[in-house]
C-alpha cells in the first residue's frame, strides 16, 4: 500500500473515527455520573449542588450610642410661646337692616365707574383719544397674515459717491419691520453684495410706508424683505 492510498483511506474514515469518538465521549459521561448518583444513593447521603455565595464587602458600623449617656444625645430647645394679650370681649351690635334699603342697578353702577363714560344701553363705551397701542416689541421672523403689508410711499436708495466712481454694483436685501401703523421701525441687512451699498440701502428703508397686514379682522406687525439694486445704467 503506497502513501497515497493510506491517505485516501484515512480521509475515508475520518467522519466514522469521528462519530465513534464523539459517542465513546459521552457515554463515558453518562457513565461516570450515573455512577456518581448511584453510589450518592447506596451511601444514603442527599446528593445536592453547592449554592453560589457573593461576598459583599460591608462596612464596619459601631453601636448605638447609650441610652444611659444623656451628653450624646443633647435635647432640643423648645421655644417657649409667648403670651397673648389679655383683653375684655366687647360686644358688637347686630347690623340693622331698613326696610326702605335698595339695591343700585346696572345703570346706576356703570354710572358709579371711574375711567369710562356711559354710552348707549347697547353697552358702548367712549375711549378716550389718548389711548394708543402698546408695542409688544418685533414680530416674529413668520405671522401667519390674510391680507400682506402694501408699499404706499416708495423712497430709492441714493447711490454712494466712492463705490459710484469705482463702478461697484450690487444688491442690498434688507428686512423691515413694519408695524401695526404701517410705518418701518427696525431696517436690517439680511445679505449684502458690498457693505459700502449698506448704508444707502438702510437710509431707504427706514422712510419707506406701508399699508399694514391684516389678520383676525385686526393689524398685526410683520417683517418684510425688499432688495435694493444698486446699478451704474
Amino acid at each position: 500500500m503506497n502513501t497515497r492510498t493510506a491517505a485516501y483511506e484515512l480521509r475515508l474514515r475520518y467522519p466514522r473515527n469521528i462519530a465513534n469518538g464523539l459517542m465513546t465521549a459521552a457515554l463515558l459521561h453518562i457513565l461516570a455520573a450515573a455512577g456518581y448518583h448511584l453510589s450518592a444513593i447506596w451511601s444514603g447521603s442527599d446528593v445536592s449542588f453547592p449554592k453560589r455565595f457573593v461576598n459583599t464587602a460591608i462596612d464596619f458600623i459601631p453601636p448605638p450610642p447609650s441610652l444611659r449617656n444623656t451628653e450624646a444625645l443633647p435635647l432640643p430647645r423648645i421655644g417657649l410661646p409667648s403670651h397673648a394679650a389679655v383683653g375684655v370681649p366687647v360686644p358688637v351690635p347686630d347690623a340693622e337692616i331698613t326696610p326702605d334699603a335698595t339695591i343700585a342697578t346696572q345703570e346706576q353702577m356703570n354710572a358709579s365707574e371711574t375711567g369710562f363714560e356711559v354710552g348707549d344701553p347697547s353697552g358702548t363705551y367712549s375711549i378716550p383719544d389718548e389711548a394708543v397701542l402698546v408695542d409688544e416689541g418685533p414680530p416674529p421672523a413668520f405671522v401667519p397674515v390674510e391680507k400682506p403689508p402694501a408699499v404706499v410711499h416708495r423712497v430709492d436708495p441714493v447711490y454712494p459717491e466712492i463705490p459710484r466712481r469705482a463702478g461697484i454694483e450690487g444688491t442690498v436685501y434688507v428686512n423691515m419691520w413694519v408695524t401695526k401703523e404701517g410705518r418701518v421701525k427696525q431696517a436690517v441687512v439680511v445679505r449684502s453684495s458690498s457693505p459700502m451699498l449698506d448704508e444707502a440701502a438702510l437710509a431707504a428703508a427706514r422712510q419707506w410706508v406701508f399699508t399694514p397686514a391684516v389678520m383676525n379682522n385686526g393689524p398685526v406687525a410683520v417683517w418684510v424683505t425688499v432688495p435694493f439694486r444698486f446699478r451704474l445704467h
